[in-house]
């Protein structure tokens, strides 16, 4: 799962975009593989989320270091907030992996990727900015998509089990990404990476003393949380991050929006998982609703374009 925006000093976007597009392509590849990595480890979700901050936070600081961004907030009140956003960070994750424990990748991605309609409801509150009406309809789009998810109204189900994890972690993701943009002001996007991951793992480090698991200390299994922390968190968000400098923010919007995509297809290639009929069109719907806000005015630019460079009419 990927962070934010464009952060502050990044040039602006150039007229080759093939690299950063495939570079962003890779990192959301990278995103999706990551509920597939997580379970493989066959660990509890609280020490995946572990073993994940623990590698990628000591990462993303060298990788700050040798690129020299600034690791110290500047100010009390972004120290603050910081702190608060680790704490989500490992609720946000910890639903996350919970949420595929119990059901499937399919069914813990595409819940997750309800989170434009939590957005959509915090950002007036939070931001005092009104989303944009096809934002609110593609909100509102997500919704039959998520009904479809969900098999039967009974927590007895694993699947409405783990739809109902799935919209936490969508939840907490909105709220995240909603606070970063007020610090991406002021602060670097891999310095907030940094602070959440590293506060993650401190808050979730006494659990590995409750949810032991036989398998954490297995060769594979270690090996596993290595590819989750270095290549799915600390080089995805960084790829991601540096391709945002060369291509518009809708590009990698729709680069993103397809992270179900590519976990679904890892899944079955890894794991076997076949989604069923249901939960593909219930993908399918909130997919294409995450996309719509992205396709519409590139729709309306083409439109747009014909119209002007269509000949006259003939006269009458």
């Amino acid at each position: 799962m990927k962070t934010g925006l464009r952060p502050p000093g990044l040039p602006a976007a150039t007229a080759d975009t093939t690299v950063p597009l495939l570079i962003v392509t890779f990192a959301v590849a990278l995103f999706g593989l990551a509920g597939v990595l997580g379970k493989l480890t066959a660990l509890p979700a609280v020490i995946v989320v572990l073993g994940r901050t623990i590698i990628a936070t000591p990462t993303l600081v060298i990788f700050a270091m040798v690129s020299g961004v600034s690791l110290t907030p500047t100010s009390r009140r972004e120290a603050t907030v910081l702190v608060g956003q680790g704490l989500l960070l490992a609720v946000h994750w910890t639903t996350f992996f919970q949420s595929i424990n119990v059901s499937s990748v399919a069914i813990g991605l595409l819940s997750f990727s309800s989170f434009p309609l939590f957005t959509a409801a915090l950002e007036p509150l939070l931001l005092h900015h009104s989303p944009r009406p096809m934002q609110q309809l593609a909100a509102l789009l997500i919704l039959p998509g998520v009904l479809l998810l969900v098999p039967s109204i009974s927590l007895t189900n694993q699947v409405t089990v783990g739809v109902v994890w799935g919209l936490i972690s969508g939840g907490t993701f909105a709220l995240l990404t909603v606070i970063n943009r007020w610090l991406r002001r002021t602060v670097h996007s891999i310095t907030i990476s940094i602070y959440q991951d590293g506060i993650a793992a401190l808050v979730l480090l006494p659990t590995l003393f409750v949810a032991q698991s036989a398998n954490l200390w297995r060769p594979n299994t270690l090996l596993l949380l290595l590819v989750l922390g270095i290549f799915c968190t600390a080089l995805a968000h960084t790829l991601f991050i540096s391709g945002l400098g060369s291509i518009s923010a809708q590009a990698a919007s729709l680069m993103a929006s397809l992270e179900p995509v590519w976990g679904i297809v890892f899944a079955f290639v890894l794991l076997g998982e076949v989604p069923t009929a249901r939960t593909l069109a219930g993908g399918s719907i909130i997919v294409l609703a995450t996309m719509l806000p992205t396709l519409w005015p590139i729709w309306r630019r083409s439109r747009l374009s014909e119209s002007d460079a269509a000949p006259p009419l003939p006269p009458c």
